[in-house]
């Protein structure tokens, strides 16, 4: 079994500002403390980031960069997206393939968007999930907060057994280091 460290559109513009993340100071400390382990196994990390152009995630703007607070290394895989699924129009998929890996983790933002959307593709595509509870995050919407959201997708995401692989929730503190 090859574990890959999926973080998903940790991008400055939805960390700060107008379209800051709940939580995401912590939602951060907790994906950095994941990338630790993930990188001290030899586990590859790979920052997915979204581009849309004229928004605030244009490509190459300061928005569209990754948040200064997250441990990025230069060694570090990047991949850019232009749709909520990290694998559609990407090389994300020959990239995991390349390397051997067989199961993912995700984590990132937005839980109702890019995570789960990636998170579901993968399982389509024959990959177990681990999902980092308390490492992905959304805004509030009209109808139910960031909170409920996260929760409803940790929640959901556990569930889905049709696709035969599986996503289990577990918070950054419970990972034990990686292989």
């Amino acid at each position: 079994m090859k574990h890959a460290l999926l973080i998903i559109d940790v991008q400055h513009a939805l960390c700060s500002g107008r379209y800051e993340a709940f939580e995401s100071p912590r939602v951060i400390d907790n994906i950095n403390h994941v990338t630790r382990l993930a990188r001290s196994a030899g586990v590859p990390v790979i920052y997915i980031q979204h581009e849309e152009p004229g928004g605030p995630l244009d490509y190459d703007t300061a928005g569209w960069q990754l948040d200064p607070r997250l441990d990025a290394q230069a060694s570090d895989i990047r991949v850019r997206k232009t749709t909520p699924d990290s694998f559609l129009k990407t090389g994300l998929e020959a990239l995991l393939q390349s390397q051997g890996v067989t199961n993912l983790i995700v984590c990132g933002l937005q839980s109702e968007y890019c995570v789960d959307t990636t998170t579901r593709r993968a399982l389509a595509l024959g990959y177990p999930v681990t999902l980092v509870a308390d490492g992905h995050s959304t805004m509030d919407n009209r109808v139910i907060s960031a909170a409920q959201i996260t929760a409803h997708h940790n929640e959901t995401l556990s569930q889905i057994s049709s696709f035969g692989p599986r996503v289990t929730v577990l918070p950054a503190a419970q990972f034990a280091p990686l292989s």
